[in-house]
């Protein structure tokens, strides 16, 4: 677990005022900052509540997803105006030392694989200072980031949480971890900006429909910068871009279709199988493990009508005697 960030400006505490799940421009700000302010928030998980570390899959099944996500802010920052561009330099990220994958009943239609996983199921993770851990000894490095970071849309009205907008928002990039600085497009006056989802760690894609949640706070830096001009978001990153940050062992499965989601799907598929065949995972293991630690990358576009999409495993989270 991180330390406290000493040079905080601003602390936003995760209470009723402060907590909001849907995006608006008329919302009141929680505070104003000036440029440059350093703003330490504390952000609920992703079910604003509802699971806890002895949670269970009959647990998953009554949620309400209504309060999904819990954003905390907004938070004001002077002198920001439409046009303007709002860099947030992630500072530190501070986790509870519990986290959990859910995958919720596949009725809801969460998931890239919600058809064929129907029932609910959850993994509740202990999280150490440097990995989350799994079953079978596996471990997956622990990479914390926000998945939600976003600024008020110019447009008037109320809008959920869940897809990701030109301003930010639920874009679950898993690079922005502490170091990274992510620009946004400002919409509106002040810009308005909120920080929630946080998670412990994610593979590229988050098959399942959950990363490893967790609540957690989030320390960066809020600067405006008016010699910038930016359509959608923006960010700089050293990553890690494998779980342990430098080039290791993968096993890779690939999916070859005509849409990019059915090769998506089929590369998951394969990867379910495999864990579920050689590495004594049960499915629903084997999913939530994908959504946890397993990175898709688009391989391949230009060969008309097929794209081939991979997953990637690294070797590294699992056992030594049980890696290949």
């Amino acid at each position: 677990m991180t330390t406290e960030y000493d040079a905080v400006d601003h602390r936003v505490t995760a209470d009723d005022t402060t907590v909001h799940s849907t995006w608006n421009n008329e919302l009141e700000p929680v505070c104003t900052i000036d440029p440059g302010d350093v703003v330490r928030f504390e952000c609920r998980d992703a079910t604003n509540g509802q699971l806890d570390p002895d949670s269970v899959a009959a647990d998953v099944a009554e949620l309400d997803i209504d309060p999904v996500h819990p954003l905390t802010g907004p938070v004001a920052i002077d002198g920001a105006d439409p046009g303007d561009v709002l860099e947030i330099e992630l500072l530190e990220l501070e986790h509870r030392g519990w986290g959990y994958t859910l995958v919720l009943p596949g009725e809801i239609g969460h998931g890239l694989l919600a058809d064929s996983f129907p029932e609910p199921a959850v993994h509740v993770w202990e999280l150490d200072d440097d990995v989350c851990h799994f079953v079978n000894g596996i471990e997956v490095p622990l990479n914390p980031f926000p998945g939600i970071v976003g600024v008020a849309p110019a447009a008037a009205g109320t809008y959920d949480t869940f897809p990701p907008r030109s301003v930010g928002g639920n874009i679950d990039i898993k690079h922005l971890t502490a170091g990274s600085t992510l620009f946004l497009p400002v919409a509106v006056e002040d810009a308005l900006c909120s920080v929630g989802d946080g998670h412990a760690a994610q593979g590229d894609g988050e098959v399942c429909g959950t990363g490893i949640e967790a609540p957690m706070s989030v320390t960066c830096r809020l600067d405006v910068r008016s010699d910038r001009r930016i359509e959608q978001p923006q960010f700089e990153t050293d990553g890690p871009f494998t779980p342990t940050g430098r080039d290791e062992p993968t096993f890779g499965t690939t999916g070859i279709d005509e849409t990019l989601r059915g090769a998506t799907e089929n590369a998951v598929r394969g990867m379910i199988d495999h864990l579920h065949e050689e590495r004594e995972l049960t499915r629903e293991q084997a999913y939530i493990l994908c959504s946890a630690a397993v990175d898709l990358k688009i391989n391949e576009v230009v060969n008309a009508p097929n794209w081939v999409v991979s997953a990637y495993l690294p070797e590294s989270i699992f056992p030594e005697e049980r890696r290949r």
